[in-house]
C-alpha cells in the first residue's frame, strides 16, 4: 500500500486513513520514526497500554499483585 501526505509549514502531516485503519491507530498512540542509511524511514507504532503488561513480571515465591495495589 502506498499513499501520500503533505507536510505543513509547521512540520506536521496527517497519516492517511487507509494507513491508520490498517495499523489500528487511535488518538493518543505514539509513533516513532527511524531514518535508515538508504534514505527510507521506518515508522513504528507504540500503542500498547501499560495495563496490557499487568501481571507479566513476578518475583520468585511471591504472588502477583493486582494493578490497584502496585502504587501503594
Amino acid at each position: 500500500m502506498s499513499t501520500e501526505s503533505t507536510l505543513t509549514s509547521k512540520g506536521q502531516t496527517t497519516v492517511p486513513k487507509a494507513i491508520r485503519e490498517s495499523l489500528r491507530l487511535k488518538p493518543g498512540d505514539r509513533i516513532t520514526f527511524t531514518p535508515m542509511p538508504d534514505g527510507t524511514v521506518l515508522m513504528r507504532v507504540k500503542n500498547k497500554s501499560v495495563m496490557s503488561l499487568a501481571g507479566s513480571l513476578r518475583r520468585r515465591g511471591r504472588k502477583a499483585l493486582p494493578v490497584e495495589e502496585l502504587s501503594r
